[in-house]
């Protein structure tokens, strides 16, 4: 089995951009997804809008030279802590190459990555019913979050605006 290598994501490479589009389309139009693929607008603005982000670090994994994972991640603060973290928003497995390997590769890559920016912790939402990713996300000593156990784990929530 040929092992994942995990490179540093540069969004105003078009190479990579267009790694990270496909992925990212295949992983919006799967189960785990929204159930479709991205609009053409987001496809057209995303590259040139994470490379405009002073705060943003992405990844992308191949095996045999084809893409085959990729993450978007978003340093941002922790203020109970007074330090950075690195926010995993996007994180997905091409399918064809989950089970070898690439999603604990792209966690690695992260995690050094917030190391070397002296981030306190990682954070990433997952659905309930995505065992597989949960399975490797456990894996790589990730957990739900509980400020206070009498107060139940923390949920993640959201507002659509447009």
């Amino acid at each position: 089995m040929t092992l994942p290598i995990v490179i540093r994501l540069d969004p105003a490479d078009p190479l990579h951009a267009q790694a990270m589009l496909v992925l990212l389309d295949e992983y919006a139009a799967g189960p785990t997804g929204r159930g479709y693929g991205l609009e053409p607008q987001a496809r057209e603005r995303l590259p040139a809008m994470l490379a405009a982000q002073p705060h943003y670090w992405g990844c992308l994994a191949f095996v045999d030279g084809e893409p085959a994972g990729f993450a978007n991640c978003f340093e941002t603060v922790s203020t109970f802590r007074a330090r950075p973290l690195l926010n995993i928003h996007d994180i997905a497995v091409s399918p064809r190459f989950q089970r070898r390997g690439v999603g604990a590769a792209l966690l690695a890559a992260i995690e050094a990555a917030a190391r070397e920016r002296g981030c306190c912790k990682l954070t990433l939402e997952v659905l309930e019913g995505n065992h597989g990713a949960r399975r490797v996300y456990e894996r790589a000593g990730f957990a739900g979050f509980a400020l206070d156990p009498r107060m139940g784990r923390a949920a993640f929530m959201e507002k659509m605006l447009a």
